[in-house]
């Protein structure tokens, strides 16, 4: 067995940086005097943190695709956190929470609510077998502990592994699994047992760089079978099941090799679909294109419809064995407003085929982007899986050395030009459109994307 590759230190962020150059010149261009004002006001009463405070601009309005700023500006959202699958105040889901509103606005915990039983039965009715139990959390960082504290009841243990570079929310238990820098470096201890291994990332390939995936005969996932006899005793495997911000599918046969040592192993197979779930990789469910389900499947973002925070897990129905303990346990866990918007967005995602639009969108829409590849040699990779999709910016093809520079002038040069979007692991371009996008307005966002990329490549 090989032993573990030699990995360069993080040194890329996750989002844009508000201390950004290329943003004070775009803000300095484009911000007036009062949404500076506003702009003032945010920052002198909410704590600085990177990623938000300060922030970039002011908003007034989001409707499905588009956002509106202080200044009148329509905005095209291709970002959105990935909470926006059918689009901003899609009018079924505004209506059903209008209407939850006027009949039943809360839930006390002790009590259920027709709500909340309807849309454990619809997720139930649209995840794959075993999956059967639901649990409801404000939140997919709640959602990742929901799921660990249930691992570690079925199983006995607490160890767990999962990816460098990957996310599970921001509290201290997530960022324990999660692998991403920005949210762990310099907070101190966090919990123990908590092993981490190299993602499956075929385009930068940490194995057999020369080789790819044809050539390593797997070993990123034969090194998490490697951690779990060598530990013995793993309570589960927490993982992406496709890298969001990133878009890196993993190669072929990689899931059903983890999912088989999970089984010989003991351990619970967890997907943390919180980002990619309900339509947005061209099917239901991330984990259905690699034919494996998990012991329990994370959801969230999308699944409050865009209006209302909202998540859950759902579980093999033999799980269901901590009638004693409190997994979750929260003040608006079966939330009536809450569960009439995910009913709501799960409803117009079925009824106006959203899954199928975003194959067959994201396919055009990647064709488009290998044909700028081939003009623009800053673009060194597209990825994509339905209306998840983007593109690695490098300074050579060869080396794959990320271009942070050229991408964070790309995301404000885009913006001028009416498009936002999210840049990842400081030269990744992650472009998430509302599922409901029309095939004009993805054109339009091509365009501005084509248009802006010439001018930063020059």
């Amino acid at each position: 067995m090989a032993g573990q590759p030699s990995l360069k230190p993080d040194i890329l962020g996750e989002g844009d940086s508000n201390l950004s150059a290329h943003r004070q010149q775009w803000q300095s261009r484009h911000i007036d005097s009062e949404t500076q004002g506003w702009l003032d006001r945010d920052a002198r009463v909410f704590l600085r943190q990177s990623l938000s405070t300060p922030c970039l601009n002011a908003l007034t309005q989001s409707r499905g695709t588009t956002l509106t700023d202080l200044q009148g500006r329509s905005i095209l959202d291709f970002h959105g956190n990935s909470a926006h699958p059918v689009g901003y105040a899609h009018p079924r889901v505004m209506a059903a929470v209008k209407r939850q509103l006027d009949i039943m606005p809360f839930c006390p915990r002790r009590y259920t609510n027709a709500p909340a039983i309807e849309l454990a039965e619809r997720l139930v009715a649209i995840t794959p077998d075993p999956l059967g139990k639901v649990l409801l959390a404000p939140g997919g960082t709640s959602a990742v502990g929901m799921a660990l504290k249930l691992a570690r009841t079925v199983t006995g243990r607490f160890k767990t592994i999962s990816m460098w570079d990957s996310f599970h929310g921001a509290s201290l238990d997530a960022i324990s699994v999660g692998g991403e820098a920005l949210f762990r470096r310099g907070i101190g201890p966090l919990l123990p047992g908590c092993a981490h291994v190299p993602p499956a990332d075929p385009y930068r390939c940490l194995w057999d760089p020369g080789g790819g995936c044809d050539a390593c005969d797997l070993k990123c996932a034969r090194y998490i079978e490697y951690v779990m006899e060598k530990e013995g005793d793993i309570a589960a495997v927490i993982a992406e099941p496709i890298r969001c911000t990133a878009v890196n599918p993993p190669p072929a046969g990689y899931w059903k090799r983890v999912r088989d040592a999970c089984d010989r192993h003991g351990a619970l197979l967890i997907f943390d679909e919180t980002a990619v779930c309900l339509g947005r990789t061209g099917r239901m469910f991330a984990c259905e294109h690699e034919g494996v389900v998990p012991d329990i499947l994370i959801l969230g973002k999308g699944l409050g419809g865009g209006v209302f925070p909202l998540a859950a897990i759902v579980a093999r129905t033999d799980l269901d064995v901590a009638p004693d303990k409190a997994l979750g346990h929260y003040t608006h866990e079966k939330s009536p407003v809450g569960c009439a918007a995910a009913i709501a967005a799960i409803d117009v995602i079925l009824d106006e085929r959203l899954v199928a639009r975003s194959e067959r969108l994201g396919r055009q829409a990647v064709k488009r982007l290998r044909a700028m590849q081939d003009a623009i040699d800053l673009i060194g990779d597209v990825r994509g899986r339905g209306l998840l999709f983007g593109v690695d910016l490098v300074l050579d093809r060869n080396e794959k050395t990320p271009a942070l520079d050229q991408a964070d002038r790309l995301l404000y040069a885009c913006l001028e030009r009416g498009l936002s979007f999210k840049v990842s692991h400081g030269g990744f371009v992650t472009l998430t459109p509302p599922l409901t996008i029309e095939a004009a307005e993805l054109d339009r966002a091509l365009d501005i994307i084509q248009n802006a990329l010439k001018t930063v490549a020059a």
